[in-house]
Formats: C-alpha cells, sequence, structure tokens
C-alpha cells in the first residue's frame, strides 16, 4: 500500500499534507531517520531551502533522504522542494546543502522577494485544462539535463521561457505551490508516479 511522507522539519508541509489527505493516500509526517522507514513516496514542501537542509542534517536525515532518492522511491519538491532535488543551485549559500537527484540547475529567488510573489495559468504537459500555478519567492530552471523532462515553462518578460516543472524518472519538482490551491492535480499525478514506482518495486 502507498504511504506518502511529507517532510515535516520546516515551511508549509500541513497544506501538502491536505492535498494528499483528500486524495484518499495514506499521509505521515517525516521529521526523523525512523519515521522515513515508514514510507514509500516522500514530498519536500515549500519553505526556507537554507533552513530546510540545516535542520534535515541536524536530525541526521540528510543522508537518509538522499539514500532514498538513490533508491528510486518516488519524490516530489514544490519550490524550496525544487531547490532540494537539484544537483545544482545558483545563488545559494556557500554551505547549503541539497539531496540532489535531478539533472538540473536552479536559481533561488528567480522570480524576486516576497512582494513579487503572483499566479498565473501554465499549460502543463498531459493536463487537458491550464493549472493557476502561485509563485512565491520561487525558483526557475537555468539548465536542464539530457534525462530531465520539461513539463511546464513560464515566459519571462524578458521573453525567455524558464522551466518551472520538471521530472526525471522517479522524482519530480515544481517551481510553484500546487498545495495552495484547490486543485489537486499536480498531487494527483505525483501518486500516481508513486504508484507505479511502488509497484515496481514490490
Amino acid at each position: 500500500m502507498l504511504r506518502v511522507g511529507v517532510l515535516a522539519l520546516q515551511g508549509d508541509f500541513r497544506e501538502h499534507i491536505n492535498s494528499l489527505s483528500s486524495l484518499n493516500v495514506a499521509v505521515q509526517k517525516v521529521r526523523n531517520p525512523e519515521e522515513l522507514k515508514t514510507v514509500n513516496a516522500l514530498v519536500i514542501p515549500g519553505g526556507e531551502s537554507t533552513t530546510i537542509s540545516m535542520l534535515a542534517k541536524r536530525v541526521g536525515l540528510l543522508e537518509p533522504l538522499r539514500k532514498f532518492v538513490k533508491d528510486g522511491f518516488a519524490v516530489y519538491g514544490s519550490c524550496a522542494g525544487m531547490i532540494m532535488l537539484a544537483d545544482e543551485i545558483l545563488d545559494g549559500r556557500s554551505d547549503q546543502e541539497t539531496i540532489g537527484g535531478i539533472d538540473i540547475t536552479v536559481r533561488r529567488n528567480a522570480f524576486g522577494r516576497q512582494v513579487d510573489s503572483f499566479e498565473t495559468d501554465l499549460a502543463i504537459k498531459d493536463f487537458k485544462e491550464s493549472f493557476r500555478a502561485v509563485f512565491i519567492r520561487a525558483p526557475w530552471v537555468e539548465r536542464v539535463g539530457s534525462s530531465v523532462e520539461v513539463l511546464a515553462t513560464y515566459k519571462t518578460e524578458n521573453n525567455e521561457d524558464h522551466p518551472v516543472m520538471v521530472r526525471q524518472g522517479t522524482l519530480l519538482a515544481t517551481a510553484f505551490h500546487p498545495e495552495l490551491t484547490n486543485d489537486n492535480r499536480v498531487h494527483e499525478y505525483f501518486v500516481q508516479m508513486a504508484k507505479s514506482v511502488s509497484s515496481v518495486n514490490s
């Protein structure tokens, strides 16, 4: 049975829990290595990426999270979660560590400060209708590896397209916050991903 963990060290993990619960899946807060062992999929919420990484290291979760990714479990990261799953960060702190796993380079706070937050309609691959996306101090992707699939992009004022939703194998990441809307299609997409991964690993 699928049991989705939500990393609950900092950030808007409660909103992710609510979104997942509405899809009738078992959900578990993950705050230490023991709780990580009880789940077979994981969501990393939005929040402050440097704080999340420092807290994860403090409670002994950073290496278990990296192993969780390497072992092929399904993991989804939104906003700060995208930064945590990126192999490379621009404008990060010199001591900032990530979990890694997705062959992308992200720029932190690429869309500006909190006051620059906005909503926009995104076209997402395989979604029949556009998705109302909420961007809050969001990153964007500046480099995409050959094994990464781009599911959605955002066109900036300079007419540049930047990926804001990507997938690499069992890993999914968005620069925006679907957990802050009533539209659960991104979470549903991840749950279906996680179920297919879980059935292969079982």
